[in-house]
């Protein structure tokens, strides 16, 4: 019998799903969250969540860079790699989706983690995520960020850049070749990092979170080949070669702040033929699935409400501020911090550079306060 292959669109949707679903059992089974390492790292001096989350960068752009070295994947058409670096969206919706994470117990990634696990809290987080990140790509807040933010920026292209990219930043600055500077910034960027996270002994002996890491990124280097190549080619419709089935109409890989917008799109407008379920949207319910049968297959699903009052006014202006802050700087910890990442994109890393800043500074004031309440309690 001859068999049918499958077409673009389904094998984007359905092979987006997959790598979500493996990526949400994967984290719920590592405990993988970059908000915790950070915070294991102010509270506790625990580097072991970081590492791990530096292994998946450094697993992410080797096999990100492997794909676009061979020719599979055109990076410089993504949305990280675009050749206009809009630094103080950037920074600035960096630091404050950092901010806002930090007050909800978790970026969009480890809020979907949760609800796979019972978090009903978790999903009142996403609700005003979802609502804050639509407004911020086509709603109020998008006009602040169009008007006050967005507009100052950078346009490498008027210098000749093709993209955003550390390895045209080498190739312009030395006059090698593309491919070589592309070389000798991925290989330079792996290195450090790997020396960096395999130096800790009780890292290397942690295998669960080694083989995260690693799955983790792979998974990201997985999903730029998904939507990059299987999901490049002619739309029989128009005949015209297109990205199918992504948001951006260009290769995507993970990312959680915008997809959520696009669902809550979808859920709500679902009579309107013009839309369809995209990588991005089956990417948020996959990494639902996955931490749901982690939960189920291991005992750990409960169902979880708010603790307070309190926790639930942190919950809810953290969410807003997540919405607005990763639409603001074109993804999340997920979404810029391995996928932008991996791309080596120079905006990617400043947009990394806010979210950690933001988070560790609410941290440290999170820190300070609590070491006053007993002070000023007993004054």
């Amino acid at each position: 019998m001859a068999t049918t292959a499958l077409d673009p669109y389904t094998l984007v949707v359905g092979g987006g799903f997959a790598l979500a679903f493996a990526f949400g059992l994967v984290a719920a089974r590592t405990n993988f969250c970059t908000m915790g390492a950070l915070s294991d790292i102010v509270n506790m001096g625990h580097w072991s969540r970081m590492r791990m989350w530096l292994l998946a960068i450094a697993v992410a752009i080797a096999g990100t860079s492997l794909l676009a070295y061979t020719g599979q994947v055109d990076l410089s058409k993504s949305v990280p790699q675009r050749p206009v670096i809009a630094w103080l969206s950037l920074l600035v919706g960096g630091g404050v989706f950092g901010v806002g994470m930090t007050l909800a117990g978790g970026c969009a990634n480890k809020n979907l983690l949760r609800l796979g696990g019972g978090s009903a809290r978790s999903l009142v987080v996403l609700v005003f995520l979802a609502i804050a990140s639509y407004m911020t790509l086509k709603g109020l807040f998008g006009q602040w960020r169009a008007t006050l933010l967005d507009p100052v920026r950078i346009d490498l292209a008027a210098y000749g850049w093709t993209d955003a990219g550390l390895a045209t930043a080498l190739a312009k600055a030395t006059g090698i070749p593309p491919k070589t500077a592309l070389t000798a910034v991925a290989t330079a960027v792996c290195l450090v990092l790997a020396v960096f996270v395999f130096r800790d002994r009780r890292f290397r002996a942690n295998t669960a979170q080694v083989a995260g890491g690693i799955i983790l990124g792979t998974l990201v280097a997985a999903g730029w080949y998904l939507t990059g190549h299987l999901g490049y080619g002619e739309n029989p419709d128009t005949l015209e070669t297109v990205y199918f089935a992504t948001n951006t109409r260009t290769l995507e890989s993970l990312s959680f702040v915008g997809p959520l917008a696009y669902l809550l799109e979808l859920l709500m407008l679902w009579t309107d033929k013009s839309l369809r379920v995209s990588f991005g949207i089956v990417t948020v319910l996959g990494v639902v699935a996955g931490s749901a049968v982690h939960a189920l297959s291991t005992g750990h699903f409960r169902w979880e409400g708010f603790a307070s009052l309190t926790d639930m006014r942190n919950q809810l202006v953290g969410a807003v501020m997540m919405g607005f802050g990763g639409v603001t700087a074109m993804g999340c910890t997920i979404g810029q911090g391995l996928t932008g990442v991996s791309t080596l994109s120079i905006g990617s890393l400043l947009a990394v550079t806010g979210i950690v800043g933001g988070s560790l500074a609410t941290l440290r004031f999170i820190a300070w306060r609590a070491e006053r309440e007993p002070v000023l309690s007993t004054a």
